[in-house]
């Protein structure tokens, strides 16, 4: 579904991340258990990481919406353990793989899938290596920063059960994840805030209407303004489909690159389809448009103009410093739900300064 890249997170590890699809074509009276995954250097046929047990199961769902009455952007629970696939049915498997520092990923990677079909008689252990993948030469984009200087939380970014990360869609006949590394940004103040007084108000949002700006420079290829800013905090009923990212900008800054800037606030942009922009250059301001249910920036970097369809490959930023992380999945559904705006912020094992790294899940830090 995509051509894994490998990148550099804040935990100074080589990460991976891309899906593999498995399909079981035989009949709904012999299911096939799926009992461990292992991903090979395909040169040298060696493991360099696994899924099993509890593991497989939280990483492995059925294509299709698990959830009913619920949008295709909501990860999808633990399937039960062990990981049967029935018959006919074709199953998603996310995997994030990680190295240890220095450590190059492999030119090729295959996948070595062993369990048992279940038949009537018994069960029949197999075990197929399937999947030769060639991971990407090219380096992630390296970016300024999106937003103005100060503290930032960063959420729903990779690589864990986000609905950035395992938001499956079915667009024009095929499958993509396209969303896979992106990151909802939200200003924080120097108490732990996100929002202050009434979370009601749009204005309580300390993110609302905060500038964002060119992370690279590039030339202005799409725009979408005047959406209007949905009431916070409940989620807003779901939009039609172009208008998913609200108000928007598209740049694109290399062949086959693309940032998207999303949810803006509606008459701020300042940019129009045809313009050049220089890095740090000011475009729009933060809204609450679109598929948002509280004031943040969706960012992240695409393959096409057009967000749907589209794959999303990762990135990295110049620098930035790390202050702490939030435990607990805080995010655009339920931030304005919480007791207070104050994050619960604790200590980082990754506090202090990076350099082109790509920011992990839930890390608060400074631009």
């Amino acid at each position: 579904m995509t051509e894994p890249t490998p990148f550099e997170a804040t935990d100074g590890k080589t990460h991976l991340s891309y899906e593999l699809l498995t399909t079981s074509a035989l009949s709904s009276s012999a299911p096939v258990r799926l009992d461990r995954v292992d991903v090979m250097d395909a040169g040298t046929h060696q493991v360099i990481g696994s899924l099993s047990g509890q593991a497989l199961a939280e990483a492995a769902n059925p294509v299709g919406n698990p959830l009913p009455g619920a949008d295709a952007y909501t990860p999808a629970p633990p399937a039960p353990t062990p990981t049967v696939i029935q018959g006919s049915q074709q199953w998603i498997i996310w995997l994030d793989l990680t190295l240890d520092h220095g450590r190059e990923a492999p030119e090729v990677l295959e996948h070595r899938l062993s369990g048992a079909v279940l038949t009537p008689s018994g069960p029949s252990a197999f075990e197929e290596t399937v999947q030769a993948t060639p991971t990407a030469r090219t380096a992630p984009l390296n970016l300024t920063p999106p937003v103005l200087p100060g503290t930032w939380y960063a959420s729903e970014s990779c690589c864990g059960n986000t609905h950035h990360r395992r938001g499956l869609a079915p667009i024009n006949g095929r499958f993509d994840v396209p969303q896979r590394f992106a990151i909802d940004w939200y200003r924080v103040g120097e108490q732990g805030q996100a929002w202050e007084g009434d979370p009601t108000q749009l204005t309580s949002y300390l993110s609302y209407r905060q500038p964002v700006a060119a992370a690279a420079g590039g030339r202005v290829v799409e725009v979408q303004d005047g959406i209007p800013d949905n009431p916070p905090p409940h989620a807003p009923p779901i939009p039609p489909i172009e208008d998913t990212v609200g108000n928007h900008i598209t740049l694109e800054v290399a062949p086959g690159r693309y940032l998207l800037y999303g949810h803006l606030h509606p008459g701020s942009i300042n940019v129009r389809e045809g313009d050049c922009v220089e890095p740090g250059q000011v475009l729009a301001l933060i809204g609450n448009s679109g598929n948002s249910t509280t004031p943040h920036l969706h960012f992240q970097v695409m393959t096409t103009a057009e967000f749907f369809p589209t794959d999303s490959p990762p990135f990295t930023f110049r620098q930035f410093r790390v202050l702490g992380q939030v435990e607990p999945r805080i995010w655009d559904d339920n931030l304005g739900l919480q007791p207070t705006g104050v994050l619960p912020i604790t200590p980082s094992p990754y506090e202090g300064p990076h350099r082109a790294q790509y920011p992990l899940d839930r890390e608060v830090l400074e631009f």
